[in-house]
């Protein structure tokens, strides 16, 4: 599948937490060592996550905040 996001970091789902509403989908990738993506929970169940699955996180902003 061809995608206009250029931020695709692939990884390895290392943890569910499916909520009421939300869920938290954590990610192993190489660099970062793991990001967290807040999705809602019937997503999750749409994908079938689950720990171990091979997945991309595609990462859209429109702005970028940097702190020092």
């Amino acid at each position: 599948m061809e995608l206009s996001a250029r931020n695709q970091l692939k990884g390895k789902v290392t943890g569910v937490e499916l909520g009421a509403v939300m869920a938290n989908i954590k990610i192993e990738v190489e660099n970062p060592d793991v990001i967290t993506a807040v999705i809602t929970k019937e997503s999750a169940e749409r994908l079938g996550l689950k720990e171990g699955d091979d997945v991309c996180a595609l990462i859209k902003s429109t702005e970028v905040i940097v702190g020092k």
